[in-house]
């Protein structure tokens, strides 16, 4: 009686365990069936309805450009190569054109009469897609923010080939801001060459200025030196003074000889007494006279010393004004012509056609993600 009566508790347990699976499993396959539909049905249809139905067409165009300055100096073999054309890459220009082109002083030039949030705040665009369209915020910080979205600047860094990409939502807008964009950049250039000219010219001018000043100053120094001490050239003078000495000392010898051979001959010739008085005078004429070359600071030869450094100074700042001089030439020349370019390589495209949305690729990545989103979340949930 024992054995029968586990044997059908046994029984009994195991058509309650059945029973229990039979009802639980319904419950596990419309959960799997609503995970499915949340995850991969719902979102497909909410994605095919947008991108078929509402999304506005969206329009590409672009514009490559590079800037050039001519022949700087490299020492790259690309460079020496481009050197022979006359021209080398500058690369910090084209960048300092890409911040300027996504910079706000652009988006300023560009909504000149609010072109901009006219073109991206259309009612014809969709709610989505335009511009304080779900967001109600229109200030320029918004509008800034979109602009960064919709204008795209890339740079080679091989070829240093800047390609412009403006999106729109009209073929004409799209054209038109990449056309408006590429001419403020232009004149972006030319502002920075206007102001390397002016730096230049402004800076060599200063330089001859300076320069001039120095050379007339050490010109009334020197002028006033020699008003003051009596001189106009001591080397000049010293050498006429030493040629009046010679002199001097060669009627001396000739004194002293004559009246040698006199005392020798005829110690009472009456001669003997005036060619001592002669040679006493011109004794004391060569000493008055090597005295005013070598006699200490009033002396030509005191003199000389301070005339050589003012003289120094003259000479080096007449030098100097000459090279500065050269160097304005040369900046006016270098100022003649362009410091940098920027060439279009093509102009803005006028697209026929829009380019964005990708509907069906947009709709299977939904799709994509919904089945990702499923798998994941039904292991979790298994």
């Amino acid at each position: 009686l024992r054995r029968q009566l586990r044997a059908r508790l046994i029984r009994a347990h195991e058509f309650n365990s059945i029973i229990s699976m039979r009802f639980s499993l319904p419950g596990f396959v419309r959960r799997f069936n609503g995970l499915f539909v949340a995850t991969v049905v719902l979102p497909t249809a909410i994605a095919a309805a947008y991108f078929g139905l509402f999304a506005s067409d969206v329009f590409l165009s672009e514009s490559r450009f590079v800037v050039r300055s001519p022949d700087r100096q490299t020492a790259s073999p690309l460079g020496f190569l481009l050197k022979g054309a006359g021209f080398s890459r500058a690369q910090d220009d084209s960048y300092s054109v890409q911040d300027f082109i996504l910079s706000r002083d652009a988006l300023n030039a560009l909504n000149e009469g609010d072109a901009v949030s006219k073109a991206f705040g259309s009612p014809a665009v969709d709610r989505i897609s335009r511009f304080a369209g779900l967001d109600p915020d229109d200030s320029l910080e918004a509008l800034y923010r979109y602009y960064t979205g919709k204008v795209k600047v890339q740079t080679d860094s091989t070829s240093s080939i800047v390609t412009l990409t403006v999106r729109a939502f009209t073929s004409l807008d799209a054209h038109k801001m990449n056309k408006v964009l590429l001419e403020q950049s232009e004149a972006l250039v030319n502002r920075l060459n206007e102001r390397g000219r002016q730096d230049l010219i402004r800076y060599a001018s200063n330089e001859v200025k300076h320069a001039e000043a120095r050379a007339r100053d050490a010109a009334l120094a020197l002028s006033k030196y020699r008003n003051t001490q009596g001189i106009v050239d001591p080397e000049r003078q010293a050498t006429v003074q030493m040629q009046q000495i010679a002199k001097l000392q060669d009627e001396l010898v000739a004194t002293t000889t004559q009246l040698a051979q006199l005392r020798a001959f005829a110690p009472q010739n009456p001669q003997v007494d005036s060619l001592q008085n002669r040679a006493k005078s011109l004794e004391t004429a060569i000493s008055h006279e090597t005295a005013k070359m070598t006699g200490g600071q009033r002396s030509l030869a005191g003199k000389a010393s301070e005339f050589q450094r003012l003289a120094l100074d003259l000479e080096f700042a007449n030098k100097q004004l000459a090279s500065t001089l050269a160097s304005l030439e040369t900046a006016r020349s270098e100022a003649q012509r362009q410091q940098v370019y920027l060439e279009r390589i093509s102009q803005p495209s006028t697209p026929d056609v829009a380019q964005e949305p990708r509907r069906l690729r947009n709709i299977a990545a939904t799709i994509v993600l919904g089945l990702m989103a499923w798998g994941i979340l039904s292991m979790l949930m298994a």
